[in-house]
């Protein structure tokens, strides 16, 4: 599992948060400040905002949607 991330960004440290209450492993891809610099995470899903989660083929791009995906997937655990 793969997040990309921007450690300023509070939506992407609302995932961070749900993955560790789930005990999930994860890999952090950290994303430049700037859009225009972010081309990995563009080429995994089409735009440039985070949070993106990559799911063994699965990619979500925004918090909401990630957090219930985690949830529905991995079972809430705490919370």
């Amino acid at each position: 599992m793969t997040l990309y991330d921007l450690a300023a960004c509070p939506y992407c440290r609302m995932v961070r948060d749900r993955l560790e209450a789930l005990g999930i492993a994860y890999d952090l891809i950290a994303v430049p400040p700037r859009h225009a610099e972010r081309t990995e995470v563009f080429r995994v899903s089409g735009q440039t905002y985070v949070p993106v989660l990559v799911d063994e083929g699965i990619v979500l791009d925004d918090e909401d949607k990630i957090i219930q995906y985690l949830d529905t997937t991995y079972g809430r655990r705490n919370g």
